[in-house]
């Protein structure tokens, strides 16, 4: 007798595309981040064979996206788009069985045997945690900023002052981020224009001492931009004196700012160490101050900012991660002199990188 039955097919998932199925799970390593920091750690722990979740956040890249055309990433000769080096750096890591779940950490809890990072709509628990949330520019916040943005208006001299060979630049800030930038572009522009708000820099000596020196570049004190304009193109600045009160328009071709950048660590505060500027201190092992959580890229390291840099950071990150579950153990007594020893290692060597 032959025996029919039915199969009722299950409802189809209707979760987006990236999101984890079983999100309230504990997993080998969550990575927060997706620039090239957090997409080489994915690439190097899925690789060795660890379960591996990347929370993307908002921007997925990081900043590399918003990077019209990079030319010092080796292995590209004729450079490529950073949007399309970011997808590079996404597919490989999830070749190797990455995981990408487009969410941003909220907050985290790092007090308990499994780590654990929480989203607005879920929370992921692992054995092990990187946290390469970037460094973002902080912005003028005037108006223009954001309409020229990637396209005349640039946070990084290096990835973009090739486009400006024998034009007038401005550059906004007065440390050493701006000075050293703005020396750099003078090997393309034909003037760079730095715009202060105060009446002498901030930067260290030796970078004033050639700034002054150089020709090409000049200066515009106890100013503050108040709107970036333009058509198609960046045509200049709309700066206001901060003394007299006056205001008047600084014609250029491209801006670049320099006031400074933010540090995306508010998720971890109060769960790792940072520093006075909110930055991830580790060890130079990337290792934080917490057993089996790790930091790399921008988010601990403000002085470089470089794709390379922060690959090379990843990288790191991620093969301290698989060493550290290699040897966790449960043991109370062992969990107890693993710490001791880590924090004998750790002791004096942990900082971030500074200019």
């Amino acid at each position: 007798m032959l025996d029919f039955k039915m199969t009722v097919p299950e409802q189809a998932d209707e979760r987006p595309e990236g999101v984890a199925a079983d999100p309230d799970r504990t997993t080998d390593l969550v990575i927060s981040g997706a620039g090239p920091a957090g997409l080489t750690a994915a690439l190097y722990a899925a690789r060795a064979g660890l379960s591996t979740v990347v929370l993307a956040g908002p921007s997925p890249g990081g900043q590399l996206s918003t990077t019209n055309h990079i030319e010092n990433f080796p292995g590209f000769p004729q450079g490529i788009a950073g949007a399309e080096l970011a997808q590079h750096f996404r597919r490989q890591a999830e070749r190797f069985g990455a995981e990408i779940v487009q969410d941003s950490v909220t907050g985290s809890d790092f007090s308990n045997e499994h780590l654990t990072l929480r989203t607005g709509r879920r929370t992921f628990e692992s054995r092990a945690v990187i946290i390469a949330t970037g460094a973002a520019p902080r912005r003028l916040g005037v108006p223009g900023e954001d309409t020229f943005f990637g396209r005349g208006v640039s946070t990084c001299a290096t990835c973009d002052g090739f486009f400006y060979r024998d034009k007038r630049v401005i550059v906004v800030g007065g440390g050493d981020s701006a000075i050293d930038e703005g020396l750099f572009l003078t090997k393309f522009a034909r003037q760079i224009v730095v715009v202060h708000r105060r009446d002498e820099l901030r930067a260290a000596s030796i970078y004033q001492e050639r700034a002054f020196a150089n020709p090409k570049m000049t200066f515009v004190w106890d100013s503050m931009v108040e709107a970036i304009e333009g058509d198609e193109t960046v045509d200049g600045v709309r700066v206001r004196n901060v003394k007299t009160g006056e205001t008047s328009l600084i014609e250029a071709d491209g801006v670049f700012i320099y006031v400074g950048t933010v540090p995306q660590t508010e998720p971890f505060v109060g769960q790792v160490e940072l520093d006075e500027r909110g930055y991830v201190v580790t060890d130079p092992r990337q290792r934080t101050d917490v057993p089996g959580v790790f930091a790399a890229g921008d988010v601990r390291n403000p002085r470089f900012r470089q794709v390379v840099v922060a690959a090379g950071e990843g990288a790191k990150a991620a093969m301290e991660a698989d060493r550290f579950l290699q040897n966790l153990t449960r043991s109370p007594a062992r969990d107890r002199a693993r710490e001791e020893s880590y924090e004998r290692e750790s002791v004096g060597t942990r900082s971030t990188d500074r200019l």
